[in-house]
């Protein structure tokens, strides 16, 4: 029987207040400065993460295979390390450095048009990323804009720290849904034609849907395309690549999936799927450094089913993820 985690509220409010102490601190720098220190803490945690640190160089051997050598590895691994504590500080800058009448020196939008337009005529919408680039300026920057978008997260165990996290995520208007018995919710935003924004690189267990993923199999959850598909919304797949020099993202729009184009058949879920999940992998191949290559992508991989499973409800689905 597994132990249930005891909670400790003196010790997630102790926590939360170096968190706030820490944040402080780096908005007391400039951000060169604070780049500065990212890449400082990026070295420590790179040499004191082992863990994760092998995670990564595997999880490279398995994309690229005899297409980088060991030490290529090494040097995106470290990147990574590198790259995230620079986006974390770049998280604690932004509400007081980016504005409506600045944002083109920090952002460059590409491909963006079409989904402006699908935004100002309501229509539902799917914003899909990855654990790539900047995910958290995305949302922040289309409620800048004037249209918030609704995002499934994960809730963080510490509850002071997540009223925290939410709060910049909502400072522009951007609303949460929380991954665990969000269902009902998500389903209102897209029969309202809102716009959902998720994650969609995350291993979904023995029970997700197995896609081709740098060339092998990645379990990846069903929601998405089921969503998609019951309530015709568009997928639109993005991301927020860092470009620099200094704080300079491309915020780029790479592809748009419409559930029209798809037969009807009973494996429309599947190649939805596998048409995001590829269109991810294209952009993460621009720049492997800025992927969080620290998570067990291939965690799961598919076993020979004795018996055929029982048909699967969208609300099991997303309860599930």
């Amino acid at each position: 029987m597994a132990r249930r985690k005891v909670k400790r509220p003196w010790l997630d409010y102790l926590v939360y207040l170096a968190v706030r102490t820490l944040v402080f601190a780096v908005q007391s720098l400039s951000i060169s400065q604070s780049y500065a220190l990212a890449r400082f803490l990026g070295w420590v945690l790179y040499k004191v993460d082992r863990r994760h640190r092998l995670v990564g160089l595997e999880n490279l051997r398995t994309a690229y295979g005899d297409q980088m050598t060991e030490e290529e590895r090494d040097a995106v691994v470290r990147g990574v390390y590198r790259h995230f504590c620079m986006m974390l500080m770049e998280i604690f800058h932004t509400p007081k450095t980016i504005n409506l009448e600045n944002y083109r020196r920090y952002i460059s939008l590409v491909g963006h048009p079409a989904v402006l337009d699908r935004m100002i005529s309501r229509e539902p919408m799917i914003l899909l990323t990855g654990h790539y680039g900047n995910w958290e300026i995305a949302g922040y920057l289309f409620g800048l804009f004037g249209f918030p978008t609704w995002s499934v997260a994960r809730t963080l165990d510490n509850p002071y720290l997540e009223r925290y996290l939410r709060s910049f995520r909502e400072s522009t208007g951007q609303r949460m849904i929380p991954k665990a018995g969000g269902y009902d919710q998500i389903v209102e935003v897209l029969e309202s034609r809102r716009v959902l924004s998720m994650l969609a690189d995350q291993d979904a267990g023995q029970r997700g849907m197995f896609v081709d993923f740098f060339g092998r199999q990645a379990s990846t959850h069903k929601a998405i395309a089921l969503l998609a598909i019951e309530h015709n919304a568009p997928v639109v797949v993005g991301v927020a690549r860092r470009v620099g020099p200094g704080f300079r993202y491309e915020m780029r729009c790479a592809q748009i999936i419409e559930p029209g184009e798809f037969t009807g058949g009973a494996d429309d879920a599947r190649l939805l799927t596998q048409r995001y999940t590829s269109a991810l992998e294209e952009l993460i191949r621009q720049d492997p450094s800025q992927y969080l290559w620290l998570h067990r992508r291939w965690k799961h991989q598919p076993i020979a089913r004795k018996k055929a499973a029982r048909p699967e409800t969208v609300r099991s689905e997303v309860a599930a993820g």
